[in-house]
């Protein structure tokens, strides 16, 4: 069992969670149960399943639920995507938080490699 507060990828995606509640906070109250659920939902997917992964008592478990992170990380890209053309987020935002969520999943992705090794 591995402590997921040491891992790099785990604490990067914990932070864009942060970020992400405070940047739907100005999203309009009309999306509160729709488009703002579901980035929040899909931001914190990220960091728990890295979480319970640790928790699980094989490699083969633990690479199980980081891509079940690497897929919460694409549909949050894709989120982000929306936000913009309904303007709810501006260009400079994305580009931040895109280029923030493509460095979790290449983290992601070569975690995954080393445990498959």
């Amino acid at each position: 069992m591995k402590d997921f507060r040491t891992l790099k990828v785990w604490e990067k995606s914990h932070k864009i969670v942060i970020k992400l509640y405070g940047l739907t906070e100005k999203f309009p109250k009309t999306e509160m149960f729709g488009l703002v659920s579901q980035i929040r939902r899909a931001s914190a997917s990220i960091p728990t399943n890295i979480s319970e992964g640790c928790g699980r008592g094989s490699d083969l478990d633990f690479a199980r639920f980081l891509q079940i992170s690497m897929g919460s990380a694409s549909e949050l890209e894709y989120l982000i995507l929306l936000s913009v053309d309904l303007k709810f987020i501006s260009k400079e935002d994305e580009s931040l938080l895109i280029i923030e969520i493509q460095e979790i999943k290449k983290m992601l992705t070569a975690l995954i490699n080393k445990i498959k090794q």
